[in-house]
């Protein structure tokens, strides 16, 4: 897997909406990782399929329900090469 640059893709860090991004993660999360560890492979993985929100699958939730946490991408305009991840909410089921 192709190492993320840190100055392109990031997470809203330092933001109210990301605090809330870590509280509803640990909310339904049954995973013994912290969420500081699986940053890069959350981006990685929606940069990937070009997508504004990843899954938690029902093996891997307290609820044994999936759960769909999105995000609104932006993108600066001083460097139209970064793509920030603001975390915008949860659902437990992804809308066609």
């Amino acid at each position: 897997m192709n190492k993320l640059n840190q100055h392109e893709v990031q997470f809203d860090y330092f933001s109210s909406n990301y605090d809330k991004f870590e509280k509803d993660f640990y909310k339904y999360s049954a995973l013994n990782i912290p969420l500081t560890f699986l940053t890069d492979d959350i981006l990685s993985l929606m940069m990937n399929n070009n997508s504004n929100f990843f899954r938690l699958a029902a093996n891997k939730s307290k609820d044994k329900r999936d759960h769909y946490f999105f995000f609104k991408v932006n993108t600066p305009q001083e460097n139209n090469t970064v793509r920030i991840f603001k975390y915008i909410g949860h659902k437990y089921q992804l809308q066609k």
